[in-house]
């Protein structure tokens, strides 16, 4: 069943292709703030070792060492709170749009990007899970294009049932092109 058919059936979903601007899955929100605090676990394991070795090895005083020590944590502490405190800030400022000539990716906080993906340029499309966006229930859509610049353009943060409708919707339908 095409999209069309779908929009024509009474109860069914409607296309995911009518223009509407959505903004990412609130639970994309929680999956950065969880994969940041394992980052965050990750650095201190390596990044604590390390400090108090190289603080023994090239501190001459105990002043020296506590310095050391102190700016790496220093540095991890910012380092965890921009990893958890970022994710809803950033959230704020992607949104998509999916219309009959394609998709549109609008993104970035300070520095703005407005990415079109005719849907006459798309080769193919890749909806691919990682274990914590299975947990989520979130997927991320990969549409590569015709073209060397910008050719892979990816959407993080989908619904996984809502990656494959605009998946299905940007793939070429029942063409005669062989490629």
């Amino acid at each position: 069943m095409d999209a069309a058919s779908a929009e024509s059936l009474p109860g069914e979903r409607p296309s995911i292709a009518d223009g509407t601007v959505r903004p990412l899955d609130p639970r994309y929100v929680n999956l950065q703030q969880q994969t940041g605090w394992i980052a965050a676990a990750v650095m201190a394991i390596v990044a604590v070792p390390v400090s108090i070795g190289l603080a023994i090895a090239i501190a001459t005083t105990f002043w020296a060492a506590s310095m050391i020590v102190a700016s790496v944590f220093g540095v991890l502490i910012f380092l965890t709170w921009w990893l958890v405190a970022w994710p809803p800030v950033s959230y704020r400022y992607v949104s998509y749009r999916v219309d009959a000539d394609g998709l549109e990716i609008r993104s970035g906080v300070y520095f703005r990007s407005v990415t079109t993906v005719p849907k006459s340029r798309v080769q193919h499309t890749d909806v691919s899970q990682g274990p914590l966006q299975r947990k989520y229930g979130l997927a991320t859509l990969t549409v590569h294009t015709a073209g060397t610049e910008n050719a892979e353009v990816q959407l993080p943060g989908l619904p996984h049932d809502i990656a494959l409708l605009i998946r299905d919707h940007l793939l070429p339908g029942n063409t005669a092109d062989a490629v």
